[in-house]
């Protein structure tokens, strides 16, 4: 509920200014935006149309098209996706490449209405659809490890085959000690 996204946001915020780890899967990354946009950008409304359907700021909301006038279940988006990462990124640096497919189960997205708004800002968008029209993953820069994803990369790791990104998360964390 809303009370436990508020915790997960002052969350992001603490691991956002002092440096810490962040790894944001699915809503970790929703909350991570919806937090860069509260206390960077100044949209102190900020939120998820799926948390405050009133909010002016709604960063992450339904996809184009979509209503909570159409049955839920045919808003989920389910399943294997590419995704182009930008070059120099922190992601591409996890990845070793710019081209990925990752497993996706949710429903609400980034609000690309608010695009240019991050880009001229510390949180980049630094993953996106093949053709640019969704956005995948968002990233801090000059942060030692801020990236936040719309996929689950835990569907793909294995304890003697961990995903890249948990590997990204460990050693950083071991760097922060």
């Amino acid at each position: 509920g809303g009370r436990g996204v508020e915790g997960m946001i002052a969350t992001a915020k603490y691991a956002r200014e002092n440096r810490v780890p962040y790894l944001g899967i699915c809503l970790g990354m929703q909350v991570a935006v919806i937090e860069y946009a509260r206390n960077a950008l100044g949209y102190v409304d900020a939120n998820s149309g799926e948390f405050d359907e009133n909010s002016l700021h709604k960063v992450i909301d339904f996809l184009p098209g979509q209503s909570d006038l159409v049955d839920k279940g045919g808003t989920l988006r389910l399943g294997a996706y590419p995704c182009k990462i930008e070059s120099g990124t922190m992601l591409e640096k996890c990845y070793s490449t710019t081209k990925i497919s990752e497993r996706h189960r949710h429903r609400y997205e980034f609000n690309n209405s608010f695009t240019d708004d991050f880009s001229n800002g510390d949180m980049i968008i630094c993953g996106r659809s093949p053709d640019g029209k969704l956005v995948e993953a968002v990233e801090v820069k000059k942060h030692p490890f801020f990236i936040g994803v719309q996929f689950h990369p835990e569907f793909k790791s294995r304890p003697t085959n961990p995903h890249p990104l948990f590997v990204g998360l460990v050693s950083n964390s071991m760097k922060k000690l």
